[in-house]
């Protein structure tokens, strides 16, 4: 008895490029499942894009491991730009052999996804490490200086430690060799790592930030100056997390 087309769907659903029913799948004339074989084709496209894309971004690790570097650590913060909350960085070492392909940039990834990719990045990783930096630092050294000690302590953090680094946009004052690499969080599997690592863990801060301070809808917009958080800003006054040498923080408290 023939498989039913639902049943065909179900199965391409969870098939593998190398599934030795397409064949016979195939040969169906069924209208449903050359749909659904069609769907299934340009699924392992787009799957064989991303992969390709993602081995593509070790070409900064790769000539290191082979000069005998074993410890490469990405590193990149989030949260320059918030009126509120710390400035958050990453630093993660990658195995050779990581293969979650999604990971990139974290504002390329969707919410859904972070929270997928971060459990593995944590889960494979060789050492991951976090630095935070609160909103009282930030205005004593100012937010370029305070996502610099934020990198450092992340950086300090691993275990065991890196021996060379891959920075996104920035330099760490540390005696490792590292390079500084523009739009690195798009370019390096490892910042990438590191970035998604960084949003998710800043994002769940604020989420608990929200309940200390409510008001200011810290949850949903992270301490950007969305409307609702200029309104709570303007109704309540800063709170004991916002950045007092920040507009509009600023002209508020004078």
């Amino acid at each position: 008895m023939a498989e039913t087309i639902v049943s065909i769907k179900t199965a391409l659903k969870t098939a593998a490029s190398d599934d030795w029913r397409l064949a016979a799948w195939r040969l169906d004339d069924r209208q449903g499942v050359k749909a659904a074989l069609a769907a299934f084709d340009r699924r392992q496209e787009k799957l064989a894009e991303q992969k390709a894309a993602f081995l593509s971004r070790f070409s900064l690790e790769e000539p290191l491991w082979t000069a005998g570097y074993q410890n490469i650590a990405g590193v990149d913060e989030v949260g320059r730009g918030p009126l509120a909350g710390p400035v958050v960085a990453a630093a993660v070492i990658l195995p050779q052999n990581f293969d979650q392909y999604g990971v990139i940039d974290s504002k390329q990834v969707s919410e859904k996804h972070r929270l997928e990719y971060v459990q593995a990045i944590k889960d494979e990783a060789v050492a991951y490490g976090i630095g935070v930096v609160s909103a009282q630092v930030i205005d004593e050294v100012n937010i370029y200086q305070a996502s610099r000690l934020a990198m450092k302590e992340a950086v300090e953090q691993l275990q065991p430690m890196a021996d060379y680094l891959l920075v996104d946009a920035m330099t760490i004052d540390t005696d490792l060799p590292q390079q500084s690499l523009i739009k690195g969080d798009a370019r390096s599997n490892s910042i990438g790592a590191a970035s998604i690592l960084a949003k998710v863990t800043r994002d769940q801060m604020m989420a608990d930030y929200d309940r200390e301070y409510p008001g200011y809808d810290f949850a949903h917009n992270a301490g950007y100056g969305t409307a609702k958080h200029l309104s709570g800003l303007v109704a309540l006054g800063p709170s004991p997390i916002h950045r007092c040498t920040f507009e509009p923080v600023k002209k508020l408290l004078s």
